[in-house]
Order: structure tokens, then C-alpha cells, then sequence
């Protein structure tokens, strides 16, 4: 089923300066880690939550980035990579999987050693992962619109749902549920039954495009897309598909977050802040602080665990390559 989209009448724009100072600043940077020899575009990130572990995807570099997040130090690089974009960590085969961009590869690592484990060959331009705990899947989107599904364990290629166009960020839900999907080139967000491996919803988005990164809420049943042109954060009810809100954001965001502890949505983007929104309901959302970063900062990570943002800071000018961490304040 295909529906189009409208933007509601409203839309509020946030300057680029701390908002709502009453509450103090939403996000404080506590730590920033030099990377001197990492040169390039700087994609997505992983996590090992036990392990304080964090995993940076150095696309220009060609290597992905181990960080330890008890003494806050790069830990180890790993290299022979061609142009890594999505990483994810899965802590039940503590195997850490790399999907490259260059040749389409899914490299599979050991989560101790940092060996090459194996290799799973898709199509072509594997981009971002993620993992489900509950059914221990890994899921890797790629090529001209697919998403392949991986068992965490041996690393089998189990499955695939195929799409319109190539897929940016998307969310799975827990289990063998649904999965949402950007899908930009198609100006919409795909919505997958991963039992079935099949397309059951398109929700076209009618006023907005370049619908890159994605968030979701699955116990608030809202699902937070950042598109770039224009700069919105879009806030749909995914049990009716319906816009429910949208507000201005950072421009040229590749990562969104949902802190569904303070009730808070963080977007990066390579304007050069960070974002930050607050939700007072389901249906009410808005704008607490533009933080300021770095010119081309778009990707990010959030852990709630930690209660950690990270930020890749890429080589620009003058400004050098770092790893910021911040942490939640309130």
C-alpha cells in the first residue's frame, strides 16, 4: 500500500543557538579522542555495550576504528577494508561485522582477535547494519535496493527483501517484526515484514527528500527521520503511517537518535551541530538546543547504556580528526 505523505500547515524553525537555556544544555562534551592518521569521510558506528567498546567506520581511511571506553584511547585499527560503512558488533557470537561500500562485501571479524572470520559478497555498496538481539539477525542494507538478512553465529546469508532504490538507515523492530526503511532515490520510507522478506508498505513522502538517517520508538510507536532537503525532522506514528510532527533540524544529518529516557531525539549533521529535541507526547515535540561541532560532523552514535553521545569529527582545514564523546546532563 502506497500513501502520500502531507506536511502539516506549521513548521518551526530553530536558529542556530542554544534554545530553552531554562533547562540547562541537554548534552555536555566530557572527553575527545585525537585520530592524527585517520584521513576522509567518517561513516556509522558500532558498539560493544559490555565489552566499553566502541566501533568507528573510517570510510576514506579504509580501516574501522576500535575505541576502549574505560580509558577513553583508540585500542586497535582494523584494516583491508574498502571504504567500511556500516559496522555492527553481535554479542552473542562476539563477531563484528563491516559492510564495505566498495565492493559490496560483508567482512566478519573476531570480536577478540579482530581476525578475519569470513566474508559474505553482496551485490554491491553494502552501507548500514544493524543487529536484533531477539532473533539474532544481522541485518546489512545494500546495492540498488536490498536488505540482506545474516545470522549472527555462522554469518549465512539466510535472506533478502528487496526494494525500489537504495537503502539509507533503517530500524528493525525486535524480533521477526517489521522493518522500517529509508529509501531516498524513491522518496519514501519502505516498510518490510521480516518474516516474509517482503515489501507491505510504502509511505511516500510527498515535500521532502533526501531522507537519510532514522530513529525509532517502538514502545512510543513513532519512528523520527531527519531529510535534508528541506532540513526536517519528520515524526510519523508508525501504527497509521501519519506525519504526526515536523520541526527544523541541522542540515546534511546522516545520524538520529531517541533517548527514550529524557525523552530527547539528538541529529548530527555536517552544518555543524548537533540537534536536540525534546518530547513532551506522543504528539508534541520541540526544539531545545543547536549545539555547535564541526563543519562536516554528520555521523554520530547514542548509547543509553552509557548515556554517551559519540561524534566522528572527520580532517577539515584546519580542523583536525577526533572522536567527541558527550554525555546526557539532566
Amino acid at each position: 500500500m502506497r500513501k502520500v505523505l502531507q506536511a502539516p500547515v506549521l513548521a518551526i524553525f530553530l536558529p542556530a543557538v542554544l534554545l530553552g537555556q531554562e533547562h540547562g544544555v541537554p548534552l555536555r562534551q566530557v572527553a575527545t579522542i585525537p585520530l592524527p592518521n585517520v584521513e576522509g569521510r567518517i561513516d556509522h558506528f558500532g558498539i560493544d555495550v559490555r565489552g566499553r567498546r566502541l566501533f568507528m567506520s573510517a570510510l576514506g581511511n579504509n580501516t574501522v576504528e576500535v575505541f576502549d571506553l574505560k580509558t577513553n584511547q583508540r585500542l586497535h585499527t582494523i584494516t583491508g577494508l574498502d571504504e567500511p560503512q556500516g559496522v555492527t558488533y553481535a554479542p552473542d557470537s562476539n563477531k563484528i561485522f563491516v559492510a564495505n561500500g566498495g565492493d559490496g562485501a560483508v567482512s566478519i571479524f573476531d570480536g577478540e582477535t579482530y581476525n578475519l572470520v569470513s566474508v559474505v559478497h553482496l551485490s554491491s555498496d553494502a552501507d548500514d547494519t544493524r543487529y536484533d538481539a531477539a532473533s539474532r539477525r544481522v541485518y546489512v542494507g545494500y546495492g540498488e535496493g536490498g536488505i540482506a538478512e545474516l545470522d549472527s553465529n555462522t554469518g549465512q546469508l539466510l535472506g533478502e527483501t528487496k526494494l525500489e532504490g537504495h537503502p539509507e538507515a533503517f530500524e528493525v523492530g525486535k524480533g521477526i517484526g517489521k522493518i522500517f526503511i529509508n529509501v531516498p532515490t524513491a522518496r519514501e520510507i519502505a516498510v518490510a515484514d521480516a518474516g516474509r522478506r517482503a515489501i507491505v508498505a510504502r509511505w511516500r513522502l510527498a515535500g521532502y527528500g533526501a531522507n537519510f538517517p532514522m530513529a525509532l520508538d517502538e514502545a512510543g510507536h513513532r519512528l523520527f527521520v531527519v531529510s535534508r532537503r528541506p532540513a526536517q525532522l519528520l515524526v510519523f506514528d508508525t501504527e497509521s503511517s501519519q506525519l504526526a510532527a515536523h520541526l527544523a533540524a541541522v542540515g546534511d544529518s546522516d545520524d538520529v537518535w531517541y533517548d527514550a529516557a529524557r525523552k530527547r531525539i539528538y541529529a548530527s549533521g555536517g552544518e555543524g551541530f548537533i540537534s536536540v529535541f525534546e518530547q513532551t507526547d506522543a504528539g508534541h515535540y520541540r526544539a531545545l538546543a543547536n549545539l555547535p561541532t564541526a563543519p562536516g560532523a554528520r555521523t554520530s552514535f547514542f548509547s543509553p547504556d552509557l548515556k554517551r553521545l559519540f561524534l566522528a569529527v572527520p580532517h577539515h582545514g584546519a580542523q583536525k580528526c577526533e572522536l567527541r564523546i558527550f554525555e546526557t546532563v539532566n
